[in-house]
C-alpha cells in the first residue's frame, strides 16, 4: 500500500479484493519476501495462471508493489513484495458493509484452514471479546495492534527460512454499532 488514507472508492476496492482467501494467503507470503506469481503457485499449489490472475488483483488495489523485473525464460518475471506499513485507520463513513462481510468470511475461511494446520501440543492464543470500553481506551488498544502488526510484518522472512517458524496471526477489530434498549415488558 503507497498510500496511508485511501480515498472510499479505494478502500471498498481494497475491501473486496482482501475478500476471498487465497489472496489473503498471498498477502502474508508477499509480507516476508518478494515473489513471482511462478514462485506463489509452487509455494501455494496452484496454478500459475491463478496466481498471476490474483497478483494482478491485489497489484490494481493497491496491497502490493512491484519491486523487481527480471529476465527469464525469454520472458520478464515480476516478483511482487506486500510492504509491512500500518493499516489505515478506517473512515466512518462511506463503508461498504457487504465488503466488510465478505472480508470477515474469507478471514474465517482462512482460520479454518490454519486452525487445521497448528503444531499438535502447541500453545495457543485465542481472544474473542464483544465488551464496551471508553473510547480512548480503544483508541490506544487498536495503535497497540497496529504497532504489533506492522512490528510482525517487518521481522517476517521467507517462507521455509532456515531457523523460523511458521506462525498464524489473525485480529479484526472494529467499533459495533449499539443495540437499542430492550424493555422488560415482553
Amino acid at each position: 500500500m503507497t498510500s496511508d488514507h485511501a480515498q472510499p472508492d479505494e478502500e471498498l476496492s481494497r475491501l473486496r479484493v482482501l475478500a476471498h482467501p487465497l489472496r489473503l494467503r498471498m498477502l502474508s507470503l508477499l509480507t516476508g519476501a518478494a515473489f513471482s506469481a511462478m514462485e506463489l503457485s509452487r509455494e501455494l499449489g496452484i496454478s500459475q495462471a491463478l496466481a498471476s490472475y490474483h497478483l494482478r488483483q491485489l497489484h490494481a488495489a493497491g496491497l502490493v508493489d512491484l519491486v523487481e523485473v527480471r529476465s527469464r525464460h525469454g520472458g520478464r518475471e515480476r516478483r511482487f513484495i506486500h510492504p509491512a506499513v500500518a493499516p489505515a485507520p478506517p473512515r466512518e463513513s462511506g463503508t461498504d458493509r457487504e465488503g466488510q462481510a465478505l472480508f470477515a468470511e474469507a478471514v474465517a475461511v482462512e482460520m479454518r484452514r490454519r486452525s487445521g494446520e497448528a503444531e499438535p501440543g502447541a500453545s495457543i492464543l485465542g481472544v474473542d471479546a464483544e465488551l464496551w470500553l471508553d473510547p480512548a481506551d480503544w483508541s490506544s488498544t487498536v495503535d497497540v495492534f497496529r504497532t504489533a502488526s506492522v512490528e510482525l510484518h517487518q521481522r517476517a522472512h521467507p517462507p521455509r527460512t532456515p531457523g523460523t517458524i511458521r506462525v498464524s496471526v489473525t485480529a479484526l477489530l472494529f467499533p459495533m454499532t449499539t443495540p437499542p434498549v430492550t424493555s422488560d415488558d415482553g
